[in-house]
């Protein structure tokens, strides 16, 4: 089985994390800027993330055998405190960088004016540097957001297949599949969607424009269930191929249109020397 995660929060986990994700067979992911759990007070906090992003944790990523991408935006929850506005003006410079394969996770967690207003700011962007959207979906009132969500896609004038509307569960599946845009599920241990629930949803709606992500973040959840997920599928009868095309063939189809993929194969747990900044993330083999 091999797996591309297209949703997940490495910086909130560790190499042991890492090493089993790269076990079961990932071998590529995609990590949204998404909010810290500490709010941030200044764009200088947004930057050195950023920077992590696009910088440390690809290389944390590379030691184990896995490419990292990422994607770059001021989150919904923090685009309510006035003191994150001018990350906005930032930006563009990271949109230019290698790796960032979308603009995201942008759209609703409240549903307020100011998270209207930095939503439609962020899509305009992500027309103009020609890149795909990662859309948050808010966690309250679920339905209604997302129909707002595809109201506001709809309105900036980006094509829907270059959107994913993450988040998504039984109530929202229906509405982001009549849009034409791709359909997120985030498989979590107690919350959002989990393994059983999503195979019941790809036997409805089938596998086209099907993402399947983790999301693992600094919160319970869980690093392998995009694998776990795999399981489910092939114990309900779905092919090698259906499994391969939800949790490979479909992630690259999308993230591909950022044409900045990086899929070749790295060497797994190995004992180089290289550094980053003059560290190391291995231990052995000459590293200390």
């Amino acid at each position: 089985m091999r797996i591309f995660d297209p949703h997940i929060h490495m910086t909130s986990r560790t190499t042991d994390d890492y090493e089993a994700m790269f076990s079961a067979g990932v071998r590529a992911l995609v990590e949204p800027a998404f909010w810290l759990g500490q709010p941030r007070t200044s764009v200088a906090s947004f930057t050195d993330y950023f920077d992590s992003l696009i910088g440390w944790e690809r290389f944390r990523a590379a030691q184990f055998g896995i490419r990292h991408h990422c994607t770059i935006a001021l989150n919904p929850k923090e685009a309510n405190d006035p003191r994150c506005r001018e990350v906005l003006d930032v930006l563009p410079r990271y949109l230019a960088k290698d790796g960032v394969v979308a603009v995201g996770e942008v759209g609703y967690d409240s549903m307020t004016p100011e998270e209207d207003e930095v939503f439609t700011r962020q899509l305009a962007l992500a027309v103009e540097h020609e890149l795909p959207a990662l859309v948050h979906t808010p966690h309250r009132d679920k339905l209604a957001g997302t129909k707002r969500t595809l109201d506001v896609v709809k309105e900036s004038g980006i094509d829907p297949g270059r959107v994913l509307v993450d988040h998504l569960n039984e109530p929202t599946v229906g509405v982001v599949h009549e849009s034409g845009s791709w359909m997120g599920f985030s498989i979590y241990p107690d919350t959002k969607m989990d393994e059983i629930r999503m195979v019941a949803i790809l036997r409805e709606y089938g596998t086209e424009r099907m993402i399947v992500n983790s999301a693992a973040d600094w919160g319970r959840s869980d690093p392998l269930k995009t694998y776990k997920t795999g399981l489910a599928m092939l114990d309900a009868g779905f092919t090698e191929a259906d499994v391969d095309k939800v949790l490979w063939q479909n992630p690259v189809e999308f993230y591909g249109q950022s044409d900045r993929l990086v899929l070749d194969e790295l060497p797994g747990f190995s004992s180089s020397t290289e550094t980053f900044a003059g560290n190391s993330v291995l231990r052995g083999g000459g590293n200390t």
